[in-house]
């Protein structure tokens, strides 16, 4: 657990949290630490959660298959990323989607109840956590906006410009690389993977990008 420390003092929700703050506060706030193979399940649909959880390594993708295995990535987490908040409140319900590991990974279960409730010293930075904690969710439901706002076009080719555009502006160049492989793009985008490798081929021979792999240049 402590070589994790200085990946958890970059997350959001320590942000602000010296490292021998944060070493000391992990009994206090229960953090377990497990392992996942490639393909493994951490939250499978239909599970209660009373954990916030922290990728402390790897890469994970939240995902939903419908009754005949068709698809859809609703989303990516990387290390330092938190997830599971959704479903930790009272009357919230069951997980609605699955997340699994896409090679190994690393991941750091922190009790809410411990979260929320200070300890009895009330350290400062024990609220720095909580205050922390809700704006990381803030700010997931902002890219959960981002999303949407890519899912609303209507067709494929505007789907990709939507998605293609945002990572350049996040990444701040004309010439970048995403983390999805062609299949995983097309289920991020709810697309299917042979109309969008078309589309992203009639794209380029317009002039509009390049591209090689998941390594893409805008026009």
């Amino acid at each position: 657990m402590k070589k994790f420390i200085p990946i958890l003092k970059r997350t959001q929700m320590f942000s602000g949290v010296g490292e021998n703050e944060i070493e000391s506060m992990l009994s206090c706030l229960d953090a377990r630490l497990c392992e996942f193979s490639k393909g493994e399940y951490i939250i499978r649909q239909g599970e209660y959660l009373n954990d916030i959880i922290v990728l402390a390594d790897g890469n994970l993708h939240i995902q939903k298959d419908d009754y005949w295995g068709n698809r859809s990535i609703l989303g990516q987490i990387s290390a330092g990323e938190m997830f599971g908040e959704a479903y930790v409140a009272p009357n919230s319900g069951t997980a609605l989607n699955d997340v699994v590991a896409t090679e190994k990974s690393t991941v750091i279960f922190f009790d809410v109840k411990r979260i929320l409730t200070t300890c009895s010293s009330a350290c400062r930075f024990h609220s720095m956590v909580v205050q922390n904690l809700f704006f990381a969710i803030s700010e997931k439901n902002r890219k959960l906006v981002q999303k949407l706002d890519h899912m609303s076009k209507r067709s494929t080719r505007e789907k990709l410009i939507s998605y293609l555009s945002e990572e350049a502006k996040k990444q701040s160049s004309s010439h970048f690389t995403i983390t999805f492989n062609r299949q995983q793009l097309a289920d991020f985008l709810s697309v299917d993977r042979s109309a969008m490798s078309n589309e992203l081929c009639k794209m380029r021979d317009e002039g509009l990008i390049e591209f090689k792999k998941n390594s893409f240049k805008l026009f």
